[in-house]
């Protein structure tokens, strides 16, 4: 019968490990902040007026089409993605796969990616200042130069896609309902920019910046995603995988 015995070399190798995928989160976050602050640099200096008259264009468009019908489906996408909400979305997601599966990953890739994402947001809308698009804004009390980058769209990224990807990773049965889900973050998208909440670029620069942290701690968290055949979904959480 096979030893099962740990050496010595084995808790100094994982220490090793986590210790390198922490110095790669790190790094990337690092990256995706410097990343933001650039790109909002730009949008407010460099290509204020070039990028910055295109935006400005497309949102009055898009108001020029608003009709009551509309409004109220924005109205259920911001909703969605309002930051009570979402954070309920992600936390009870984080719970629900990590009670099912008994493991502390749902747990720890959802604390990652809502901390890596708002912490990116908090510094982007601190340090880069525009203004709201020059249309009437229909969703009220919003700080009229935060629209730098969407805090509901990168909310929306988050909560959702946290969700698709933990049913990719523990569910080949959830898949469809995974690709699902993800349509969720598309209809806030539209929403914040139907309502004048945001430029093009803002909600663009959210939705990089999140789906790009979303992936990379996926990555370095979450098992594969499951095959369809009973022996893929065991091989994502079997024995001799670390729970």
């Amino acid at each position: 019968m096979p030893s099962t015995t740990t050496t010595p070399a084995e808790p100094a190798s994982r220490a090793r490990d986590l210790l390198a995928t922490a110095g790669r989160l790190v790094l990337t976050w690092v990256v995706l902040v410097a990343v933001v602050l650039g790109v909002g640099w730009l949008l407010t200096h460099t290509l204020a007026s070039s990028v910055g008259g295109w935006d400005d264009d497309v949102s009055r468009g898009i108001a020029d089409e608003r009709t009551p019908g509309l409004g109220e489906v924005a109205d259920v996408g911001t909703l969605l993605a309002d930051t009570p909400v979402g954070m309920a979305v992600a936390a009870l997601s984080a719970l629900a796969f990590a009670a099912w599966r008994r493991t502390w990953r749902p747990l720890v890739f959802v604390a990652l990616v809502v901390a890596g994402t708002g912490g990116i947001y908090a510094v982007g809308t601190h340090l880069i200042s525009r203004d709201r698009p020059p249309v009437p804004i229909l969703d009220p009390g919003l700080v009229p130069d935060h629209s730098f980058p969407s805090g509901h769209v990168g909310t929306a990224v988050t909560a959702y896609g946290a969700l698709a990807l933990l049913a990719l990773a523990y569910s080949a049965a959830a898949r469809p309902w995974a690709l699902a889900i993800l349509l969720v973050p598309v209809l806030v998208l539209a929403a914040r920019l139907y309502q004048g909440a945001h430029h093009v670029t803002d909600v663009v620069t959210s939705v990089g910046y999140a789906g790009t942290w979303l992936l990379v701690v996926a990555r370095a968290v979450l098992p594969s995603p499951v095959a369809r055949t009973g022996a893929g979904a065991a091989r994502a959480d079997g024995p001799g995988r670390a729970s």
